[in-house]
């Protein structure tokens, strides 16, 4: 293997973990209803339960400051399943929460996304609107938010 084609290799996969990460950081704050509504325009290819929807837990931890020693903050009930597509991608998704449903469906979302043939789809018809919704609520909360505001200010007497 060349530099060349090395390099190129290396983008690639840099391209698809940011994608991933992208969609994921979507994906785990929309409702399973609204996932599963979106991904019925797609013409999904078959897939396969690699593992199915499990119930856990995960220990959360958290540092003092930010920067001290750890230390364990308590735990937290997660979802999580695998799924593999008939082209080969395997998709992983995890979620707070008992929604194994949900789960599943990030896991879909997950494999699609690392699919050449349907990761376009994915952005377009799934992706890009749970991402402007997200974006619409956070603005609508921040607007709430920022109608509650108190400015302190400190009067100085003057003496003199």
């Amino acid at each position: 293997m060349n530099s060349a084609s090395l390099v190129n290799d290396v983008t690639t996969q840099d391209s698809l973990k940011t994608r991933r990460k992208a969609a994921m950081a979507v994906l785990v704050q929309a409702d399973a209803s609204d996932i599963a509504g979106r991904l019925r325009t797609i013409a999904l290819p078959r897939h396969d339960d690699l593992r199915l929807s499990e119930n856990g837990l995960v220990m959360l931890r958290g540092r003092v400051g930010g920067d001290g020693a750890p230390f364990n903050l308590g735990e937290a009930t997660v979802s999580r399943a695998a799924v593999r597509l008939a082209t080969g991608e395997v998709g992983f998704g995890y979620t707070l929460g008992r929604d194994g449903e949900k789960a599943r469906l990030i896991a879909l979302c997950d494999a699609l996304v690392q699919s050449e043939e349907f990761a376009g789809a994915l952005e377009h018809d799934v992706i890009a609107p749970l991402r402007a919704e997200l974006h619409a609520r956070q603005a609508q909360r921040a607007a709430q938010t920022a109608a509650t505001k108190v400015d302190f200010y400190t009067m100085v007497r003057g003496e003199g």
